[in-house]
């Protein structure tokens, strides 16, 4: 991401955090990395998922999407249901 969940530096960053937040996931349990910081991350993040875009958000070691995913996902449902399926919400929310 860019920036941190406590201080995201950009808007598309801004609302993973946000939508991971509505989903009930803990803070302690987003592992995230400033890709303003290193620019060998950044630029080998996009050549390792193949997506071009920043933040990128995995789940358990797997790759979901960006934030245009994410958001597309809560607003179905999908993401709540996935994110019980890899326990990392309370399965009764």
């Amino acid at each position: 991401m860019k920036g941190t969940p406590d201080a995201p530096q950009c808007g598309f960053s801004r609302a993973v955090v946000q939508i991971l937040d509505a989903q009930g996931v803990d803070a302690k349990q987003i592992k995230a990395y400033n890709v303003l910081e290193d620019q060998d991350l950044r630029n080998g993040i996009k050549e390792y998922s193949s997506w071009p875009t920043i933040p990128q958000v995995y789940l358990k070691g797997v790759f979901v999407g960006g934030c245009d995913i994410l958001l597309q996902m809560h607003q179905s449902g999908e993401l709540e249901t996935l994110l019980k399926e890899k326990e990392l919400v309370p399965g009764d929310l």
